[in-house]
């Protein structure tokens, strides 16, 4: 019986562009859809941008436009970057949208019927210097639970805690990087803990993984907690209904926009939304990472419900991407776009080494550079590509394009391959793509022995026909390895298909055998990889942060208030020289610094990591306040000089780069 299924993926933030580790999640589901159409069944995949929020809003301004221009932009580039990969939406949209509000406003409207949106009065964190109310992740500060150093105002990465921004310790502002203040203002709230009980029936019923499970009951056990869905503006987002300055928190309306690109696709496809998403013919499976939990798992459920809408069937979770096993390096060059990846590598390399590495689990998966380059050489180029390049070209030059039949023993191979069928499948269909990979890697060895025994290099001279029914026995079997793959490798296929002038194999055509049929000319189906490469994409995503010398000092922010010429007189300005500079363990922009001012030391503890290595700034000559009081800081005491010669040196290099 044909599955109908809506597949979607977790919505690319538009405020940065996809990385290699973005596209672990997308060409997971990309591969699952695939292999949903190549049995038969009938599935659509669909994403969009996430488009709203303080940062688009920042960034926006930063950049002197307009968000709307903003996330346009990084559609266009987010949607490139997906189709290089070969990853295929049936509709790829954006939360910005009319279809995206009025769900909104009618999921909102719904809750709030159903009692369960509250209205609190919450100190909030406020940036005075940049007067803005500052979003969570423009927070930081040590976890209040298991005191991890520079986390996020609304969840540890360290630990998975998940908590409101006052709890956090020591919180400073990443824009200015200044402790916030706080401020009291009206919230809208939603009652989650209502929907404790139904949630934990729905995970009973298989809306998660069971490798997920413990992690749900730690939440239930410290126990469901209202969830704040508002922000106040100036924000870039949806106005929440009969308010003059609230709007919907980015994390209401981005799972939203999943039923609003189906929504787009069905209006312009002529078929019934209502029919899709809550009739009782499709499936629905939503594809995340497991930073993303806790809102797809509790929030996304109990908001369905609130509005009496059908539940998704399951959350497939996945984990995170190493690359040599430590987290991206800018630094180190690690951290890949996916652009700068297409500017250098074929992009079947990528999907071919995911799928060998992805399973049902949400353990994290590593790309070993060494490893990536053996792996694709061996297995996918000397093994799969291989057998192919060794039979294709003769047949046609020799033997004029024309398979033979069959004999004993090479319908025997064919048969062993056409026998994993079902279980390769079954991997498939469970996301133990990495199980797939091996088999059909196992497989491909099996007709490799073949060719080795048989020799057809040899047998050509002697016993053309001989020769000929070799040939047909192995280039069935690249036909059937071929469907085997297809999903992972959708473009290697499609050259394949064309060398043997078949029609789109599907998994119902491993049964046919192709005999007495006229192939074509034989075309390389892809190439090894060349370590110097992999080498150039390295270096260029490595994050330049040499400091260059500054022409020119300009003060980019706003006069402070005017003072005495007595409170003036009180400030000790003097040239001083850093003695030494060094990390600050646990801290990923403070610098340590010794400075000399003239036989007095002072220790000085500077956000400017990001800009300065600290070997490169020994020797140097800074300007500080030498009669600043010292100020008490989790790393010990900073008697800090004026930070405003850094900051300009630091703004002056991206403007001259912007320029």
């Amino acid at each position: 019986m044909t599955r109908k299924l809506l597949v979607t993926s977790a919505l690319p933030y538009a405020n940065g562009p996809i990385h290699i580790g973005h596209l672990v999640e997308y060409l997971q589901t990309d591969i699952w859809v695939r292999f949903q159409k190549a049995v038969g069944n009938e599935c659509r995949y669909f994403c969009a941008d996430d488009t709203h929020g303080t940062p688009i809003m920042i960034r926006a301004k930063a950049e002197e436009i307009t968000p709307e221009a903003l996330i346009d932009r990084v559609h266009s580039e987010h949607y490139g970057d997906f189709t290089g990969f070969g990853i295929e939406f049936d509709n790829y949209y954006t939360t910005h949208s009319e279809e995206n509000r009025k769900f909104s406003e009618m999921i909102y409207t719904r809750a709030s019927e159903a009692g369960v949106i509250t209205k609190k009065k919450i100190q909030q964190a406020y940036d005075e210097q940049e007067k803005m109310w500052l979003p969570d992740r423009y927070i930081q500060g040590t976890c209040p639970r298991c005191k991890a150093a520079d986390q996020y105002g609304d969840s540890c990465d360290s630990c998975g805690a998940h908590y409101q921004t006052t709890e956090l310790i020591d919180p400073v502002s990443t824009v200015s990087g200044n402790p916030p203040i706080l401020r009291e203002s009206t919230h809208y709230f939603f009652q989650l803990s209502q929907y404790e009980d139904a949630l934990k029936e729905l995970f009973k019923a298989g809306y998660i993984q069971d490798s997920v499970q413990n992690k749900l009951d730690e939440w239930f056990d410290v126990g469901l907690k209202d969830w704040d869905i508002s922000r106040d503006g100036p924000y870039f987002g949806f106005k929440i209904p009969d308010t003059e300055d609230k709007y919907f928190y980015v994390w209401l309306d981005a799972p939203i926009g999943y039923m609003a690109s189906i929504k787009n696709y069905c209006d312009k496809n002529g078929l019934d939304f209502e029919d899709l998403w809550n009739g009782d013919e499709y499936e629905i499976y939503h594809f995340i990472g497991k930073d993303i939990m806790y809102f797809h798992a509790l929030f996304w459920p109990a908001v369905l419900m609130s509005a009496n809408l059908r539940m998704p069937n399951k959350l497939f979770v996945h984990g995170f991407l190493t690359v040599n096993g430590q987290k991206m390096s800018k630094s180190k060059g690690t951290f890949i776009k996916a652009s700068t990846y297409l500017k250098h590598l074929d992009p079947q390399y990528l999907r071919y080494y995911y799928a060998s590495k992805l399973t049902s689990g949400v353990g994290d998966i590593d790309l070993s550079i060494e490893d990536f380059i053996n792996r694709v050489n061996s297995d996918l180029v000397g093994k799969l590509a291989n057998l192919a390049s060794r039979s294709g070209p003769m047949l046609t030059k020799k033997l004029d394009g024309m398979l033979g039949t069959l004999d004993a023993e090479g319908r025997k191979l064919v048969d062993a391959l056409i026998a994993a069928k079902d279980e390769i499948a079954d991997c498939y269909e469970n996301l133990n793509y990495a199980a797939a990979i091996r088999k059909i890697s196992a497989l491909a060895d099996v007709c490799n022995k073949y060719v080795e025994e048989h020799q057809p290099w040899t047998t050509i001279k002697t016993d053309s026909e001989g020769t000929r029914t070799t040939l047909t026995a192995i280039l069935n079997a690249v036909k059937v390895l071929t469907i085997y793959l297809k999903p992972v490798l959708p473009e290697f296929a499609v050259k394949i298909e064309q060398f043997l002038a078949v029609d789109p194999l599907a998994f119902a055509d491993v049964d046919t055998v192709l005999e007495n049929h006229k192939i074509n000319k034989f075309v390389r189906l892809i190439e090894r990889i060349e370590k110097e490469k992999v080498e150039a994409m390295v270096e260029e995503s490595k994050e330049q942060t040499a400091p260059q010398q500054a022409t020119q000092i300009t003060l980019n922010e706003p006069l402070a208030a005017e003072c005495e010429f007595d409170d003036f007189m009180k400030v000790d300005m003097r040239v001083a020289k850093i003695a030494n500079a060094s990390a600050v363990e646990g801290a990923d922009k403070l610098l340590q610094l010794e400075l000399d001012i003239g036989g007095v030391t002072k220790n000085v503890f500077a956000g400017i990591s990001k800009a300065y290595k600290p070997e490169d700034l020994a020797g140097r000559l800074v300007l500080c306040v030498a009669n600043l009081k010292p100020r008490k800081m989790r790393f010990g005491i900073s008697e800090p000089p004026d930070k405003r010669r850094f900051c300009n040196e630091k703004n002056n290099r991206r403007n001259r780069a912007a320029g």
